[in-house]
């Protein structure tokens, strides 16, 4: 990641009201989708006849809160050229998912954010996101002392492994599935991602790097990460069910 010279992050004191602060989206949108199987990015794959990056970007353009939307893609990426009247698109994309987010975040002090407004992180690929999960995160940490994501109680037993055979049976009580967005203060994750370099893979690592323990928010099973191939079928499914809902 670039060096950039930044200060120590610090905790806001419980009960710390953001009225002052403001909320911006950050999608980092650089991927290539390799375990996917589509034919380019999959986050410009249709789905129900739009890209399913617009899906995801139509559920945070539906919440109030959220003052500006930015999109992190690759260099000489000009497909979402189209709506950079309605999005802040940098063109800043990393070799990681981590290096995207940190440039994404430099990227938003260069736009008018200040280091203590709020940041919501979301992978573009989970494109089923809703407004109310959204809000439901803002509601749950503005007012949180680090901030937090949201996340899924996890249902199923869990396994260890070696050598392909279950090696013991894991207490699954206390686990949880990390889901995005995730929420926090723009100059404190810039200090932690800086510290924490590219192999961390969300930001809560990060965070809980610096010896923060960011807030769990209930998420939803539905808020999945489109990555394989079976997967867009079980997306448009969903979309397709919640347009016959709202039609009904």
């Amino acid at each position: 990641m670039t060096p950039m010279l930044v200060t120590e992050p610090t905790q806001n004191p419980p009960g710390l009201q953001s009225s002052t602060a403001h909320f911006w989206a950050l999608i980092p949108c650089a991927g290539t989708g390799a375990r996917s199987g589509a034919e380019g990015p999959k986050q410009y794959q249709p789905l129900l006849g739009k890209p399913l990056v617009l899906h995801t970007l139509s559920a945070f353009a539906k919440v109030p809160k959220i003052g500006q939307i930015a999109v992190v893609v690759s260099p000489g990426d000009e497909f979402l050229a189209s709506e950079s009247a309605t999005l802040l698109i940098a063109a800043q994309g990393g070799p990681t998912r981590a290096a995207s987010v940190f440039n994404g975040l430099i990227f938003l002090l260069e736009c008018g954010a200040d280091p203590d407004d709020w940041v919501l992180v979301h992978d573009a690929a989970r494109c089923l996101i809703t407004p109310e999960q959204i809000t439901a995160l803002i509601t749950a940490c503005e007012a949180d002392a680090v901030g937090g994501l949201l996340a899924h109680k996890l249902p199923d037993t869990l396994k260890s492994e070696v050598g392909g055979r279950v090696a013991g049976t894991l207490d699954r009580h206390d686990k949880w599935l990390a889901q995005t967005p995730q929420m926090f203060r723009i100059g404190p994750l810039i200090a932690a991602l800086q510290q924490a370099g590219d192999l961390v893979t969300d930001e809560s690592s990060a965070m809980e790097a610096m010896g923060l323990h960011p807030l769990l928010v209930a998420g939803s099973a539905q808020n999945f990460k489109v990555t394989y191939p079976e997967d867009f079928a079980l997306a448009e499914a969903v979309l397709l069910a919640r347009q016959k809902g709202q039609h009904a």
